[in-house]
């Protein structure tokens, strides 16, 4: 349905003001991280009489940013190779196969998306130390790895149902076996959709607060996000500190997002539509 000019003129119009309310935090933000804590309360809005870059150069050493940084990409990298390779196969082998049993275990994975973590979180923690896997970056990413299979688990089982059977069967013909021609054939089709759950994975990881904290208890293996934290104390707060950490952590997530957001909207739209 083609649109005249007057709708199309309030529809541009309400975009720009719904970009101008998700910028104007984000302005905050950047705007205080520049100011002192003095300058910061005499006026939250207005721009700063000058930048004091040192705020950053502070927020640098106080939350050890290289180490947090580090432990942050750690977790991430692993936390996300684990989800793609176990939802990649699961999602393969489900969608191949049919019966009673694969629609069962297929329920299984779409019904725990439904569970929320706050019901699991005090059974998990629990877990983990019975486990051994607490107060580790590597036991954290194990269990980002069971918390983000399901949504994955959907998005490729909808997406490898878009995959003609045929290009399977010709592998077999080739002698190729059912691993091979996943790896060969199958999974290097998926990567729309594996972009899409490696980037969606990535901003929920790298962003994620609550579970580092229930799980880390060694400040040197914080994460980027629960060493910002540390800035917050009882009776004094450095908002200007604060804010500059903040932006420093939002930097890489904003500058991947930005680079990757054409593959979102597209691999969920396909994963979840497709068959």
């Amino acid at each position: 349905m083609r649109l005249n000019k007057g709708s199309s003129f309030l529809i541009t119009l309400f975009l720009c003001a719904g970009a101008v309310i998700s910028f104007f935090p984000i302005y905050l933000a950047i705007i205080n991280s520049v100011k002192t804590q003095g300058e910061m309360f005499t006026s939250f809005i207005a721009l700063p009489t000058r930048l004091h870059f040192e705020n950053y150069s502070q927020a640098f050493h106080k939350v050890h940013l290289l180490n947090s940084t580090l432990n942050s990409v750690i977790v991430s990298v692993l936390g996300i190779s684990g989800i793609i390779f176990c939802a990649a196969l699961a999602g393969y082998k489900l969608s191949r196969t049919s019966g009673r049993l694969s629609a069962m275990i297929f329920s299984l994975f779409i019904a725990s998306m439904l569970v929320p973590f706050h019901s699991i979180m005090i059974p998990l923690t629990r877990m983990a130390k019975a486990l051994h896997v607490s107060g580790s970056t590597y036991g954290l990413a194990v269990i980002y790895i069971g918390l983000g299979v399901n949504m994955a688990v959907f998005l490729y089982h909808g997406f490898v149902k878009s995959i003609p059977r045929e290009l399977e069967e010709a592998a077999r013909i080739d002698g190729c076996g059912e691993f091979q021609t996943f790896w060969r054939i199958i999974f290097p089709l998926l990567v729309p959709i594996t972009v899409t759950i490696a980037i969606l994975d990535f901003l929920w990881i790298w962003n994620d607060f609550l579970l580092p904290l229930l799980m880390l208890t060694d400040s040197t293996k914080y994460t980027l996000i629960l060493s910002t934290n540390t800035l917050f104390g009882e009776y004094n707060k450095e908002w200007p500190l604060i804010l500059a950490a903040l932006v420093l952590t939002a930097l890489p997530v904003i500058l991947i997002y930005g680079f990757f957001q054409k593959f979102i909207m597209q691999g969920i739209a396909e994963g979840a539509i497709k068959g």
